[in-house]
């Protein structure tokens, strides 16, 4: 792997921001890498099998507080860290030390640090481009792979119009109320508590860059400098046998349907018990949290690892 990127100014969520988060116990374990520190939940058995769940935009680890109980309940180890300039994680000052290359090194970079192995992936939205190149560039550390309104675009494919909608408001709008956003994603809506959770990590606008700026690292274009990589990243899923499961929700705007192409391509989605999550938006760890880790456990004791 590349060496990390210099970070010359490095912001810190202050950790009075995180007091009183509702249904929200865990304590976050911290590595560092160069001069980045990346928080992380991590709970159950050192020596059980890792369920890694990664979050995307504009979330943090307390989107899987409905899920945490039920996997932990099961058995499982289970690994939720903050993507950097999110959650608890450090937070680069500058625009031009964030980009989709970064953050696949820094979290690829903490994958190692840990020594993660032994993993069923759980991604969504970011959580995605990011979690399944990493299981494509290390695949023996993953055993199965579960993906949820998220995808691998290359900039070849149409983009839907809540995308560009949604983009262009990221980019332009001098308004990001990431609580709010967040809200608006959910069927089931979210409590004062819960909104101010998810604003708990931007106390300003200087904390809430890659909150801002990550919408347009989506490849949507053919020239994307992360073209070649997911395409390399998508010739690894074309041949992988390991156990592939699909859980999209049916009212989110921007990924419906995007389960399709999964299952068609990836020989480990074969005959795997894939679903529609009903009645769930685009954080259907909101919405649906408790279901959707059953069904993972379903998943993960029907398909018994190495």
């Amino acid at each position: 792997m590349p060496k990390l990127p210099i970070i010359t100014k490095v912001l810190r969520t202050p950790e009075a921001r995180f007091a009183n988060l509702p249904d929200f116990p865990w304590k976050p374990q911290y590595q560092q890498l160069a001069e980045l520190r990346v928080a992380y939940i991590d709970e159950g058995p050192r020596d059980a099998p890792v369920m890694l769940l990664m979050h995307g935009e504009p979330t943090w680890s307390f989107l899987y507080r409905k899920m945490i109980p039920p996997l932990l309940q099961a058995g499982y180890r289970v690994v939720a860290p903050d993507l950097i300039g999110f959650g608890r994680s450090d937070k680069p000052a500058r625009k031009a030390d964030y980009s989709y290359f970064n953050h696949v090194l820094w979290m690829h970079a903490w994958m190692e640090a840990i020594d993660l192995r032994q993993i069923t992936l759980f991604c969504q939205d970011w959580g995605s481009l990011i979690g399944l190149r990493l299981a494509a560039q290390s695949p023996d550390r993953f055993e199965r792979i579960v993906l949820a309104n998220g995808g691998l675009p290359t900039g070849t494919e149409a983009v839907p119009n809540a995308f560009k909608i949604w983009r262009a408001f990221s980019r332009y709008s001098p308004w990001f109320p990431i609580g709010r956003i967040v809200k608006a994603g959910c069927v089931n809506g979210l409590s004062k508590a819960e909104v101010a959770a998810y604003n708990a990590p931007f106390p300003s606008a200087g904390y809430r860059v890659a909150a801002c700026i990550f919408p347009g690292f989506v490849p949507t274009s053919p020239r994307d400098p992360e073209r070649a990589n997911n395409e390399r990243a998508w010739e690894v899923f074309k041949r992988w046998e390991k156990p592939f499961l699909t859980l999209f929700s049916n009212r989110d705007p921007v990924t419906r349907g995007g389960h399709k192409v999964w299952q068609k391509l990836v020989p480990g989605a074969q005959g795997q018990p894939h679903a529609i999550t009903r009645d769930a938006g685009h954080f259907l760890q909101e919405d649906k949290g408790v279901e959707v880790a059953q069904a993972i456990v379903a998943f993960m004791r029907a398909t018994p690892g190495t």
